[in-house]
């Protein structure tokens, strides 16, 4: 991630209300939270070696 400057909301009292980042900023955090989400949900699934990742792969013609 590269280095952003943000921006941020205050109210009349100057409390921070809020934050401003830049659009694509936002939707890399989106994205990171998702695939968080994700590993989150699939944390009890078995696993597989790479080697028979490889082989399912090849098996379906993907590698």
């Amino acid at each position: 991630m590269e280095e952003f400057q943000e921006q941020y909301v205050v109210d009349e009292k100057w409390q921070k209300t809020g934050v401003i980042v830049p659009i694509e900023e936002y939707e890399e955090l989106l994205e990171d939270l998702h695939d968080l989400a994700v590993v989150a949900e699939r944390r009890g699934e078995p696993t597989v070696t790479f080697e028979e990742l490889k082989e399912r792969l090849k098996k379906d013609g993907l590698l």
